[in-house]
């Protein structure tokens, strides 16, 4: 993939998961409190929001399924309300070798996210000066397939090498290119999904952080549950 006009091309990194499901979010909150590692909450809690696409057959889906070693998600990104205006959404390719990923981001133009949502909204917020040709026809041969949201918090350990995500409060929505209601929604309010975010060249140290947590990592995909639990 080329990297003009490319706002965000974050290096490979290990993305390691959690979906935790036998303890509560605040026992999450409270054993990252007390974690050796000493990680302190580095930005404010906020929502996050996504839509995501996929091939007509599903493809990245199956992928994911299966494990291939290579993998890809893309999506566009927001924070705060869900529905209406959408100022500073951000497109995202989010591209998976085996255990580690990066990303590539775009800003887009503004859209609007309602009953009357359609392919055309998403067409406009890619002609957004800046938008790459390539990746535009990329995003306009996939559909949307899926819409969620999540309140997440952000954490960092003392000597910064190690970066924490907490989401909770997960919430899908299937959606396509007509017809939307919003109506076919699935509330997950038992799981929580914590990532250990850290460079490839940190992995022999960041098992000891790992494994100082009281669950184990796990494969999770919020989009691989979001769509079984809302299509499949």
């Amino acid at each position: 993939m080329k990297s003009e006009n490319v706002i965000q091309q974050e290096p490979l990194r290990y993305e390691r998961k959690f979906l935790i499901t036998d303890y509560s979010y605040k026992d999450v909150e409270q054993m990252i409190k007390f974690h050796p590692a000493c990680f302190s909450e580095i930005y404010h809690e906020r929502i996050v929001n996504n839509i995501y696409f996929d091939s007509p057959g599903l493809m990245h889906y199956f992928d994911n399924v299966e494990g291939s070693l290579e993998r890809l998600k893309v999506r566009i990104r927001w924070y705060g309300d869900i529905f209406g205006k959408i100022n500073k959404p951000v497109l995202e390719f989010k591209i998976k070798k085996g255990l580690l990923g990066r990303k590539e981001s775009y800003v887009l133009g503004a859209f609007t996210l309602n009953v009357e949502f359609n392919m055309q909204e998403i067409e406009n917020a890619l002609n957004f000066e800046g938008v790459p040709t390539h990746i535009k026809n990329e995003v306009l041969s996939l559909k949307p397939t899926l819409l969620n949201s999540y309140t997440r918090r952000y954490y960092l350990s003392a000597d910064k090498n190690y970066r924490i995500t907490v989401d909770h409060h997960l919430t899908y929505y299937g959606i396509s290119l007509h017809g939307n209601n919003f109506t076919n929604k699935s509330l997950d309010l038992n799981s929580t999904v914590m990532e250990l975010k850290y460079n490839s060249n940190l992995e022999d140290e960041a098992k000891f952080v790992a494994n100082q947590f009281s669950f184990p990592l796990t494969k999770s995909s919020k989009y691989l549950q979001g769509l079984e639990r809302v299509f499949i």
